[in-house]
């Protein structure tokens, strides 16, 4: 079983307790409401790890420039992920990591992301779906930032083919996928 760079997407509560003993070093938070995510925050950052809140995902929680100070300021987030560009210019404003997901569902769509990125400037981008080899190599060639896959994956050989593409990271909300994760695995590229 190979080692790489996995960021564990956290999708279901019954998740949480695998992703604090898992080896991955990053969490993209999927879960939660206005009330709890300032636990998960810290039970996740008491056990080593990065912590990105998808912000469209938390329930109470605003979308707007001050739900993402927020984050940064009481609870502690590193980072978030986001489909919204306005979110990407609030956190570099809040002084937070970024993560721009996009979905490639066709030409244009991915056209209008590469725009999109290329305005905001998000820390890292995520391509969904990540089982897209010919797209991921075009993405990567026509951004600057470090490139996730995610979605769909759900074999090692995919993983291998993802990263031999251009991906820098593969996000997985598949506990098994977690496991070979390479704990090494903890800063920006």
């Amino acid at each position: 079983m190979g080692h790489y760079p996995i960021i564990a997407s956290v999708t279901k509560e019954e998740q949480f307790v695998q992703v604090l003993e898992s080896s991955v070093k990053r969490v993209n938070l999927m879960i939660g409401h206005i009330g709890n995510i300032e636990e998960y925050i810290s039970r996740l950052h008491d056990a080593g790890k990065l912590v990105y809140v998808h912000l469209e995902m938390i329930a109470g929680l605003g979308k707007d420039a001050h739900s993402v100070a927020y984050l940064g300021d009481k609870f502690k987030a590193d980072g978030i992920v986001t489909t919204k560009s306005g979110a990407v210019s609030a956190a570099r404003h809040a002084g937070i990591k970024s993560i721009q997901r996009i979905f490639a569902i066709d030409t244009a769509a991915v056209n209008t992301a590469v725009r999109m990125i290329n305005s905001t400037n998000p820390d890292e981008v995520e391509l969904m779906p990540g089982l897209m080899p010919r797209v991921t190599r075009e993405l990567k060639g026509m951004i600057n930032q470090p490139l996730i896959v995610g979605g769909l994956i759900r074999h090692e050989h995919e993983m291998a083919e993802a990263l031999a593409s251009g991906a820098d990271y593969i996000s997985s909300g598949d506990p098994l996928i977690w496991n070979f994760a390479n704990a090494q695995t903890t800063t920006f590229t």
